[in-house]
């Protein structure tokens, strides 16, 4: 496979959608093939799991049967979109992969992340993203950020008490640390200019140094 895959991880409320949109742009003005897409979504049989798992009305959902139907988006996701992109030689971004996983129901749910991960193996097949890009911010911030914005979905997550996002935070500094060959933490409460500057600066990076 030729193309780029990066991926972009972060709490409630922490940008990733605006950033990636910005970052969309400028990489095709620059002459790249880019598609944006996200997490459990992208093509249509994920965007009706999405649909399962982010229902208000499902609170009854269990924590591995949660692991589970993000597992079986991302996988047909994979196959039907991001594997096709990156043979095509283009550049993937997508808002939320695995890392979501295993700091949600890893260990924002107890689960553990060992255990998620094994789950998420068995759906991408050993195909990782080449670089990710984690936005950090407290999740107090965050929430209010949502609250803010009148056109963003309010999903099961977001009605999750303030202890969870804390976990869910937590878990991704955890994987900062794990993975620090593959993820970079850029601090998401700064003015957007800043943190799109920043995120450019990586993700510039990271292709001229392969296409070298």
């Amino acid at each position: 496979m030729s193309g780029y895959f990066f991926s972009f991880e972060g709490p409630e409320g922490a940008g990733k959608t605006t950033i990636i949109d910005k970052l969309a742009n400028y990489l095709y003005k620059k002459g790249y093939d880019v598609i944006s897409t996200r997490e459990p979504g992208g093509i249509a049989i994920s965007e009706q799991i999405r649909k399962v798992i982010l229902d208000q009305n499902n609170d009854k959902m269990d924590g591995r049967t949660e692991a589970l139907l993000y597992a079986a988006a991302r996988r047909q996701h994979l196959v039907e979109k991001v594997i096709p992109a990156l043979e095509e030689g283009k550049v993937v971004l997508c808002d939320r992969f695995i890392d979501s996983s295993l700091a949600y129901q890893g260990y924002a749910r107890g689960i553990g992340i060992d255990e998620v991960f094994g789950i998420n193996k068995f759906a991408i097949n050993n195909l990782m993203p080449h670089f990710t890009l984690y936005f950090d911010i407290e999740p107090i911030v965050g929430l209010q950020r949502i609250q803010q914005n009148n056109k963003r979905e309010v999903n099961r997550l977001d009605m999750e008490n303030i202890s969870f996002h804390e976990r869910v935070r937590e878990g991704y500094l955890l994987l900062v640390d794990r993975f620090s060959d593959r993820i970079r933490l850029v601090e998401a409460d700064r003015p957007l200019e800043e943190v799109f500057n920043e995120a450019k600066m990586h993700i510039e990076h990271f292709i001229e140094v392969h296409e070298q």
